[in-house]
């Protein structure tokens, strides 16, 4: 199968998400969007597993990096998609096959021969955004590909209800391992109970006050939470064992070494064991790009809460903002859905700012 891009932008939406891609079975909409691109005969299409990229070489000064990914979380007996009054519902609208959709349109919109662009564009789709960071499919390419994302601003479509969210929070997840004594419930005073020794933990937890920081206008605030709980061995049993699994989202002035340290300061006189740390990414206003992007659009940009591949393309060192279509506190809800409006109006706000 493929897609026709000739049509309208929120029809383009529905047929995307009528194709199941949850996270690992990407390949029939990855071969679907690889077909539709290949019939662009301006743009250099490659495919690397269930990612494809394609770029156009027009020789403009500039290039502009569109990304977005291909994948949803597991579906809620929200496909197929159904459109009413205005509004699209189904798994993926806001998250993120709007964003691709406008993708795809900017791709079949910005023909050299007949309607330039002011740069050069590279549209990356991508697999595995929705689960753990060594899968996913942006990484691959940063890993083993970097200089097919290379670009002068990166703009990647995740859903922002059409504002400019400006760089994003880091990630870090910690263990807290607690040990005890065991004993028979009935004659508890002989053990030593690992799951009660987790008390001092949420209390501190609940007392922690995370940081407020304002970068080039834009504020993050970090939270420090107990995301997990394990312990306990039978109804009968006084725990030997108790884990406390805490998330730390951090501004993107701190390094994942300083996150880190601070999440072991918190915790002093505990064992804490990082299990997994992502960078977030500092907004860049100031890029070149970045500013032209933000003066086309017409909006302030505020902070990003939450982690997003932004923070991939950070790493390379180009700049890069979340702008997409769908209200974001909607993602992953079984009535996920996005406004048919707000998917036209990113369209036209990234063909107008693309044409110049």
């Amino acid at each position: 199968m493929t897609f026709d891009l000739t049509m309208d932008v929120a029809a383009l939406t529905a047929a995307l998400v009528d194709v199941p891609s949850v996270s690992g079975d990407e390949r029939s909409i990855a071969d679907a969007v690889e077909s539709a691109l290949r019939g662009l005969e301006y743009l250099d299409v490659e495919r690397l597993g269930n990612a494809v990229i394609a770029r156009t070489h027009t020789g403009r000064t500039q290039r502009i990096v569109l990304a977005g990914h291909l994948d949803t979380v597991p579906i809620a007996d929200n496909v197929p998609s159904r459109l009413e009054g205005g509004v699209l519902y189904g798994c993926g609208t806001t998250d993120m096959k709007s964003g691709v959709a406008v993708m795809l349109r900017m791709a079949a919109s910005l023909n050299p021969k007949v309607a330039n662009a002011v740069c050069d564009l590279t549209y990356v789709f991508y697999d595995c955004e929705e689960i753990e960071a060594d899968r996913n499919g942006l990484g691959l390419l940063a890993r083993t590909r970097p200089a097919v994302l290379q670009g002068d601003l990166a703009i990647v479509l995740e859903p922002t209800a059409a504002a400019i969210e400006a760089g994003c929070q880091g990630t870090l997840r910690a263990e807290l391992a607690l040990t005890g004594t065991r004993a028979h419930s009935a004659r508890s005073w002989l053990g030593d109970n690992a799951i009660h020794a987790a008390a001092p933990i949420l209390q501190r937890l609940a007392e922690y006050e995370g940081r407020t920081v304002d970068i080039d206008g834009c504020v993050y605030r970090e939270g420090l939470s107990a995301v997990r709980i394990t312990g306990g061995v039978a109804g009968n049993v006084i725990p030997d064992a108790c884990v406390v699994t805490v998330n730390f989202r951090f501004a993107p002035d701190r390094d994942v070494d300083a996150a880190a340290q601070h999440v072991r300061d918190v915790f002093t006189g505990y064992d804490v064991a990082i299990t997994d740390v992502a960078p977030g990414a500092l907004p860049r206003l100031t890029a070149p790009a970045t500013a032209a992007f933000i003066a086309a659009i017409g909006v302030s940009p505020v902070a990003k809460y939450g982690w997003t591949d932004v923070a991939r393309f950070s790493e390379l060192g180009i700049p890069a903002i979340n702008f997409g279509p769908g209200d974001p506190n909607l993602a992953h809800t079984r009535g996920e859905h996005v406004e048919v409006a707000q998917i036209t109006q990113c369209e036209q706000a990234l063909l107008a700012y693309l044409k110049g």
